[in-house]
C-alpha cells in the first residue's frame, strides 16, 4: 500500500512537472505552488460569499476582469479560482478564447463552457450529471421549476424549456430525453419533438408554442443553465475566460460585438443578469492600450462605434459594446509580480517538487542577470529551472546554456479568426 500510495504522489508530481514545463500549469502544479495573489483572491472569494448569501450583488461583484503580461500568471491564478470554486460546491467551467470559441459568439462559448465543466461531486459531462441529479421532491428543484415558468409567462424564457422540463421529468422515452439533454447544452430540438413528449405524459394542450428564434436561444440557454446548477444543489456557476486578448485578432466588428459580450459575461448588460454566475476574465496587460485606446494599434474606441452604427445587424450593440470596453480600460486588477522572498519560496517548492517527481535532490538554480523583459517573468525562472535540472540529472557535470526568446502578441488580425457569415454587413 505504501508502495502504491509512493508511486501515485510521484506520478502526480511529474504530471505537475510537466505542465509547468509546458507553461500550462495544471492543478496538481497550482496546488504544489500555490497562489500569490491574495488580492485577486479576496475579490474572487467575496463574489462567491456573495452569491450564496442569494442578495443581489453590486456590479462590481457580478464579474471581475484580472491582467498581465504573458508568463505573469493568468491561467496559474484562474486554475487557482477553480479549485476554490469546487471547494465551495460550485460548478466551474474552465473557457480558452480560441478560434473555435470565438468571444463575440455566446452559443459556441457557452457550448465550450457546458464542455469543460468539472462538478466538486462529480466527473462526467455536465447537462447529463445534472439530468441525472434532478429530484422533483427537492425545494431547489421546485424553486427551478417555478423560475422557468414564471420566466416564460413573462416573455422573459421561451415556453419550450419548461416544456421541455416536464417531459423530461415524466416522459420514460430515453431517446427523446437524451435530445432535451442535448438542447440544454446547446443542440438542436425539433418542437414537434417536444409536443410528442407533451402528449405521451398527458399534457398536449401546453404545446401551443413556436420554435424560439435561434438569435434568443444562447442567452436563454445561459440563463437556464445557470437556473439548473442551483436547481440540482449547487450554489452557482463559475465561468472561467481565458485568453481575451485574442479579440486583438479579430476583425473590427467582430471586435465590437466581442466587447458587447465582455459586458455581459461581467454582468453589466443592462436587463441582462444571471444570479448565480460568477465570472473571471484573463487579459494581456497591454490590450487595452494597444486595441482600444485612441493612440493604439487599432483605435477602436474611435472606430467600433460608427462600425456597429452602420450594421443592420449590429446597431443595438453600440451601448454595450462601450461599456466592454470601458472594463477592459479601466478594471482590470493588474496582477502583482512576486518580490525577492516569494520568488525564492517558489523555487524552493518547485525544487521539492521535481526532486519528488525524479528521486533526485535539485541543485540551485544558476544565478542569472535578469535584466528587462522575459527573464523577470515567473514563467521564465520556472522553465529555466527545470531544463536545468534535467541537464543535471541526465547528463551530470553539463553546464547548461539557455537560450530564450521573448514572446510578443503582434493582435494582427487573423484571416480565420475574421471571416464573419454571409448576412454580416462589413
Amino acid at each position: 500500500m505504501a508502495v502504491r500510495l509512493e508511486r501515485g504522489s510521484r506520478l502526480s508530481a511529474r504530471r505537475a512537472v510537466e505542465a509547468l514545463r509546458n507553461g500550462v500549469p495544471n492543478r496538481e502544479a497550482v496546488r504544489e505552488l500555490g497562489c500569490g495573489q491574495q488580492r485577486a483572491e479576496s475579490r474572487f472569494i467575496e463574489m462567491l460569499d456573495g452569491v450564496v448569501k442569494g442578495s443581489e450583488p453590486p456590479a462590481k461583484l457580478r464579474g471581475m476582469l484580472i491582467s498581465g503580461d504573458f508568463g505573469t500568471g493568468k491561467s496559474h491564478l484562474l486554475t487557482h479560482m477553480e479549485h476554490l470554486a469546487l471547494s465551495r460546491n460550485f460548478v466551474c467551467s474552465k473557457v480558452a478564447i480560441s478560434k473555435e470559441t470565438p468571444l463575440y459568439d455566446l452559443g459556441k462559448v457557452f457550448a465550450s463552457a457546458i464542455e469543460n465543466a468539472r462538478m466538486p461531486d462529480r466527473s462526467g459531462r455536465l447537462v447529463e450529471e445534472l439530468a441525472l441529479a434532478i429530484d422533483p421532491a427537492s425545494k431547489a428543484y421546485a424553486n427551478f421549476f417555478e423560475w422557468a415558468e414564471d420566466a416564460a409567462s413573462s416573455g422573459r424564457l421561451s415556453l419550450i424549456f419548461p416544456a421541455s422540463l416536464r417531459v423530461y421529468e415524466r416522459s420514460d422515452d430515453f431517446a427523446l430525453n437524451g435530445d432535451i439533454e442535448s438542447f440544454w447544452a446547446g443542440g438542436r430540438i425539433a418542437v414537434s419533438r417536444i409536443k410528442t413528449g407533451l402528449r405521451q405524459i398527458g399534457e398536449g394542450s401546453r404545446g401551443r408554442f413556436r420554435a424560439p428564434k435561434a438569435a434568443d436561444l444562447p442567452p436563454q440557454r445561459l440563463r437556464f443553465a445557470v437556473e439548473l446548477v442551483k436547481g440540482v444543489g449547487y450554489r452557482g456557476w463559475v465561468v472561467l475566460l481565458d485568453e481575451i486578448e485574442l479579440v486583438g485578432s479579430y476583425s473590427i466588428l467582430q471586435r465590437g460585438r466581442s466587447y458587447a459580450e465582455v459586458a455581459r459575461w461581467m454582468g453589466r448588460a443592462r436587463d441582462e443578469i444571471y444570479p448565480g454566475m460568477v465570472v473571471v476574465g484573463a487579459v494581456t496587460d497591454d490590450f487595452a492600450t494597444k486595441i482600444i485606446s485612441p493612440d493604439g494599434m487599432k483605435k477602436d474606441r474611435d472606430y467600433i462605434r460608427p462600425k456597429l452604427e452602420g450594421s443592420p445587424k449590429y446597431g443595438d450593440l453600440v451601448s454595450r459594446s462601450q461599456t466592454g470596453m470601458d472594463l477592459l480600460e479601466r478594471e482590470g486588477m493588474t496582477l502583482k509580480t512576486p518580490d525577492e522572498d516569494g520568488v525564492r519560496a517558489i523555487m524552493e517548492k518547485l525544487s521539492g517538487l521535481y526532486g519528488r517527481a525524479y528521486d533526485c535532490c535539485p541543485p540551485a538554480p544558476a544565478a542569472t542577470d535578469e535584466g528587462p523583459g522575459i527573464r523577470k517573468l515567473m514563467r521564465h525562472k520556472v522553465r529555466t529551472a527545470i531544463n536545468e535540472w534535467d541537464l543535471h540529472r541526465l547528463h551530470p557535470g553539463s553546464r547548461p546554456d539557455i537560450e530564450t526568446e521573448e514572446f510578443t502578441h503582434t493582435y494582427e488580425e487573423n484571416r480565420d479568426l475574421e471571416r464573419e457569415s454571409r448576412d454580416d454587413p462589413e
